[in-house]
């Protein structure tokens, strides 16, 4: 083969192999590897597919339970959500490609964690997304913002799943290296899921949906690098998406699955045919042989090496039931879409790709995928910042004036204007929309419900990983039970920096410690997941971003709690402990102009008990509504609830007890739920809040057109609203001006 490129160790470096890595190549197939070889490894053995710098960590985290059918190594994460059903879900990152091409590659992130949900058998019934921007005044964020959001939109819109939450930041440590994270969910039979682990030999290989073309080409060898001044030029690494050929693949793929044709089932995601072909023979301990002429390319002259690195979308690799094989296609044909046999099972063990009828490559299956490095990466622990006494915090305003410059932040401002642009109501189940604690979306005709929510607090996780860890995924445990639901598992996307680094490798190591100790305290499992390193930009990294997507389910829906308050005269109380935690707060930020101080820490007993007693209290009907507090503390949390439902809220100063005015009311004091309940209910809530060992205090009582705290300039609500929803389409609309 003489025109392929000679191996140099420009071409390693090229391909993202270290040198000690090639060696390794070498001694494991004996030889010089083939220049289409050398592209398999290089797609086996970065960090996107082979999760070589984060594998030994992530071991440590809690994953099963008696509801866990499935944990993480598959497509997706399943767990059983009763009366013969289960949930399948998983959050994926798509930013490298997101930050190149935004449109496209927010897109081709939905489309993706899409297909990894319906591989596993699953209809897909809604998505979310957790999204990182730059600063709002550097040049690109706008753009970035506009790019990202109409991608998402554009592929679940059109494909016919709703998008019904998530979350939306700017800082300026994105400023090059926007995060896209795409969270999808999917419904099935408990006893109908489908796997990637090929089975039998002598097995047809078969190719579905559409061609494959030059799009994508290293793909997720570009996401994991770092990003230099030349991350333009990276665009003919980022895939194009065709979300009407994954609808018709959707149908397709489950019409086959319900005719009982598959034996295993694999989406082509990162490094394409390579990593689905490999992952299928090596989970089944059996040899693959491919021949990529029987391969449908949409272009011309494709080399082996492109064909297998290719990351073109909507495609899938089956092993299909040798005797099935004519419906299968009969049914592909049907939906318009390629099916084509292109290789076969044997009991070989080794990796055979033929092209024109020359071996282009020869491996040995198993190992490409299990010898991959396994690096044990120095890392240094984050050094614990110092707390901050909230007594020594000079307010530098009022109150009123403090929540009117925080609601109109671009981390607090109302993001309808992203929300708006995706269809959250499409299969007509959507009972929370966006603006919520989380989504909740009926379960076939009901009355059951899955809830579900995307978080991270990035601030925290720098200032102390461990704490940040566990505060993330409390929050989605809390965001979960404020809608009413029994929280039940999560899926996580670790977004970080280059691993090379020891601090950078000590943030990791950090938030996967806090994150197991919250899972294990809550028994709230992980099943699936995803790792996005080298999130740097000319050497300066994002902060830590490890969010967690979290699944609850609700026996009823129509039982669920929203936050908007719902009539004059009612209670407001405030559930948890408050000591006016102002360090990394937004309050200290925004308002004070410091970015310092150790987070809130995060007490898991506490977190249990209260988050208990809340869900009892909304299951039993004694409370009209809930929010949990977070970002911004107890006075932005019940400007939320006063805006939602239009309705003002009178509060009694005297609340803060011992604590500073300041501290207490923007404090962001972890374990904390924000209940309104009618007066003849007031006595049983703070009786079964007493029985718990848990703290309520009176914050006041609904009513009127304003925010008034006794002794302060009351808040107009009209007002309020209209900094609380003017932000964001502002800002976008300067980008037309």
């Amino acid at each position: 083969m003489s025109h392929e490129p000679t191996i140099t160790p420009e071409l390693i470096a090229q391909h993202g192999l270290k040198p000690d890595e090639y060696d390794r190549i070498v001694a494991l197939i004996g030889r010089t590897p083939t220049f289409t070889e050398l592209g398999i490894f290089s797609a086996m053995w970065n960090e996107h597919c082979s999760y070589k710098s984060s594998k030994i960590h992530l071991k440590t985290l809690p994953t099963s339970a008696p509801w866990v059918i499935q944990g993480p190594g598959e497509n997706a994460g399943v767990i059983d959500i009763g009366d013969g059903l289960a949930a399948v879900f998983k959050m994926e990152s798509h930013n490298h490609p997101s930050y190149i091409e935004p449109y496209q590659g927010a897109t081709t992130g939905v489309g993706g964690i899409l297909r990894d949900v319906f591989t596993m058998g699953a209809r897909p019934i809604a998505c979310l997304n957790a999204l990182s921007f730059g600063s709002p005044s550097h040049p690109k964020t706008r753009r970035l913002v506009a790019g990202c959001v109409a991608g998402i939109g554009g592929y679940g819109n059109s494909f016919g799943v709703p998008t019904v939450g998530g979350s939306v930041r700017f800082h300026k440590s994105y400023d090059g290296n926007c995060l896209v994270n795409a969270f999808a969910l999917g419904l099935a039979e408990a006893d109908k899921i489908f796997y990637a682990a090929a089975s039998g030999v002598g097995m047809p290989i078969v190719y579905l949906g559409s061609k494959t073309g030059r799009d994508g080409m290293g793909g997720a060898t570009m996401a994991s690098a770092e990003f230099d001044e030349d991350a333009e030029q990276k665009r003919p690494t980022v895939q194009v998406g065709d979300p009407f050929s994954e609808k018709l693949l959707l149908e397709a793929c489950l019409e086959i699955m319900a005719k009982g044709c598959v034996i295993a089932i694999q989406d082509m995601g990162a490094a394409g045919l390579t990593c689905s072909a490999v992952e299928m023979g090596a989970k089944g301990d059996l040899g693959v042989t491919l021949d990529l002429d029987q391969v449908p390319c949409r272009e011309t002259g494709m080399t082996a090496y492109e064909m297998m690195l290719s990351e073109s979308q909507e495609r899938m690799l089956m092993v299909l039931k040798p005797e099935k094989e004519q419906e299968a296609e009969a049914i592909f044909r049907k939906w318009g879409l390629d099916f084509a046999v292109v290789g076969e099972t044997n009991p070989s063990k080794r990796f055979v790709v033929k092209r024109g009828g020359v071996v282009m490559a020869d491996l040995p299956i198993k190992e490409l995928g299990d010898e991959a490095p396994v690096y044990d990466r120095p890392h240094v622990p984050t050094e614990k910042p110092a707390v901050i006494d909230p007594a020594a915090v000079e307010p530098k305003t009022t109150l009123a004036e403090a929540l009117e410059m925080l609601i109109g932040t671009p981390d607090l401002c109302s993001k309808r204007w992203v929300w708006e642009q995706y269809d959250h109501v499409i299969l007509g189940n959507t009972m929370q929309r966006p603006g919520g604690d989380a989504a909740v979306v009926r379960v076939l005709d009901g009355p059951k419900g899955l809830a579900m929510t995307t978080d991270v607090t990035p601030r925290y996780c720098e200032a102390d990983p461990v704490e940040g860890g566990k505060q993330a995924v409390a929050e989605a445990w809390r965001n979960l039970t404020a809608v009413g639901a029994r929280p039940l598992a999560v899926t996580d996307n670790l977004n970080f920096g280059n691993p090379e680094k020891p601090e950078i490798m000590g943030q990791l190591v950090g938030c996967i410690a806090g994150i197991a100790e919250a899972c294990r305290a809550l028994d709230f499992p992980v099943v699936s997941g995803n790792v996005s390193l080298y999130n740097e930009t000319n050497g300066k990294a994002i902060q830590p971003t490890p969010t967690i997507g979290g699944v609850g389910v609700l026996d009823d829906v129509t039982r669920s709690a929203t936050v908007a308050f719902k009539a004059a005269d009612e209670t407001i109380l405030l559930v948890g402990e408050t000591v006016g935690w102002l360090g990394q707060s937004v309050y200290l930020r925004d308002v004070c102009g410091r970015e310092e101080g150790a987070p809130p820490p995060v007490d898991l007993a506490a977190e249990k008990r209260n988050g208990d007693l809340v869900r009892g209290l909304i299951g039993d009907g004694l409370v009209t509504a809930v929010h949990d507090v977070s970002d911004g503390g107890l006075l932005v949390a019940v400007a939320e609830m006063a805006m939602a439902g239009e309705l003002g809220a009178h509060l009694d100063a005297r609340a803060v007890g011992d604590v500073p005015p300041h501290a207490f009311w923007f404090g962001e004091d972890q374990a904390r739920y924000v209940v309104t309940t009618k007066g003849e209910a007031v006595a049983a809530v703070t009786a079964r809040a007493a029985a718990a060992g848990v703290p309520v205090v009176r914050l006041g009582v609904t009513g009127g057109h304003a925010l008034a705290i006794s002794g302060e300039r009351p808040i107009g609500l009209h007002a309020l609203t209209e900094r609380f929803e003017q932000w964001l389409p502002a800002y976008m609309a300067a980008a037309a001006a």
